[in-house]
């Protein structure tokens, strides 16, 4: 018996340098400089592009971090989120908490299209959604970071994992358990919901909270009563739900620490945003207080959640592939002739379904 103990231990033991082996890997084949001798205009035609939409278009900035997110909660961040349905693949997008709400798709064509003339097969739609991301922040005013790259697209979606994404109602518990799952702690956490500091959400996202909270037949307590009122203007009950309210009501297309001020009065738009503050003895609730008071704090604290969840379940090295197009796997876009095919764009509302 002890012998068997003794063997299992040691198998155990391996098993356990192999895993951590392949995640040092992983992550060691990110690089900042990756694209350096290959494609070393790629930020600034990322930016380019983005910089362009934004000016007709405020609110893309927001869309298009959330892009980023949306995808690396989903089997990583591999790009599995843009792909199209197929005979072989059904779309991430269908998806609840995606469908009538990611947007942007059209847009990651764009800049797929700028990135392959200057610097075909070399840039994977993954590095892009994630060099979107930090630019996007960067264009509303919020912190830079050095974008690790490296990613390769994935060759699948999962539309069941695609479920799962952090949603508007959940409680504290639940929103904490979908971050653990990524390896994600409760600073990251309320860090990334700071993302909630620009962009828009449909009436259909919040509107229980102003009329049938928890099936009370009463409002949030936790709504702030003036604020309230004001919802409820915007969404009446029983209305379409597709008039959008601002996320932040105070700077709603600035990437600053004004989303954790309006948490203290009582003023998040979603359930998932007040929750960080109002769940009494919760230990998010100092850090909310932190980020409120010192933006520079905030700012440290997403740029390292930013970077830790944009390396979950990366693809490197010779896994996966580059993609001509980010709507299909190469063999498809080949089959198909297609190398310019917009994803399914959803409503030019946002609708944002996840927790940031």
């Amino acid at each position: 018996m002890m012998s068997f103990l003794s063997s299992f231990k040691v198998v155990a033991l391996c098993y356990g340098v192999f895993m951590f082996g392949v995640f040092l890997s992983s992550e060691a084949q990110l690089d900042p400089s990756f694209y350096n001798k290959t494609c070393p205009n790629v930020h600034s035609i990322v930016r380019e592009v983005i910089n362009n939409v934004s000016k007709t278009d405020p609110r893309m900035p927001a869309s298009l971090l959330r892009l980023h997110f949306h995808d690396c909660f989903v089997q990583g961040c591999d790009g599995s989120l843009l792909l199209n349905n197929t005979a072989t693949i059904v779309s991430e997008q269908q998806a609840r908490p995606n469908n009538n709400s990611i947007r942007g798709l059209d847009v990651v064509n764009q800049i797929k299209t700028a990135v392959e003339n200057a610097c075909p097969g070399i840039v994977s739609c993954a590095d892009i959604l994630a060099l979107a991301a930090e630019i996007s922040s960067v264009l509303d005013q919020g912190p830079d970071w050095k974008v690790q790259l490296g990613r390769r697209d994935s060759l699948t979606a999962n539309i069941t994992l695609a479920q799962n994404l952090p949603g508007p109602s959940l409680t504290l518990d639940q929103l904490k358990a979908r971050f653990t799952a990524q390896g994600l702690n409760t600073t990251d956490l309320v860090a990334l919901s700071g993302a909630h500091t620009f962009g828009r959400a449909r009436c259909s996202l919040f509107v229980g909270r102003l009329y049938n909270f928890s099936n009370t037949g009463s409002p949030d307590p936790s709504l702030n009563s003036s604020y309230l009122q004001t919802l409820r203007s915007l969404c009446p009950n029983g209305g379409p739900g597709t008039t959008v309210a601002n996320l932040d009501l105070t700077t709603p297309d600035t990437f600053d620490k004004n989303y954790y001020s309006n948490l203290q009065v009582h003023k998040g738009l979603l359930q998932s945003d007040q929750e960080l503050f109002s769940t009494s003895g919760a230990d998010t609730i100092d850090i909310v207080n932190k980020f409120s008071s010192d933006q520079n704090a905030f700012f440290e604290a997403f740029k390292a959640s930013m970077i830790k969840m944009g390396n979950i379940g990366v693809l490197t090295g010779s896994q996966g592939e580059i993609r001509k197009q980010c709507n299909f796997i190469n063999s498809q876009s080949a089959q198909l002739g297609l190398y310019n095919v917009a994803s399914k764009e959803s409503s030019s509302e946002d609708g944002m379904v996840s927790s940031i």
